[in-house]
């Protein structure tokens, strides 16, 4: 299976304390999206997306558009600096 790609990355917090990790594919999102503890409503928004990529109704980027601000909304984003 080919990777999904899309760009810019969305920085989150990583296992590891002070590091970071840049998602940047559709099944990166959805590995982060499942391992996250907070699953609010953009999460079910972000986990959609990615379920629609794999089918192929939304692009990478929509799933990019989404998962940045679940990924805020759970407190794991990190800005790219």
């Amino acid at each position: 299976m080919r990777l999904l790609w899309f760009s810019p990355p969305v920085y989150v917090k990583a296992k590891r304390p002070a590091t970071r990790h840049g998602v940047s594919h559709v099944e990166g999102a959805a590995e982060e999206l499942m391992a996250w503890d907070t699953k609010g409503p953009r999460w079910t928004k972000a986990v959609q997306s990615c379920v629609d990529a794999f089918e192929g109704r939304v692009s990478p980027q929509e799933v990019r558009e989404a998962f940045e601000p679940a990924a805020k909304e759970a407190t794991v984003y990190l800005s790219p600096e």
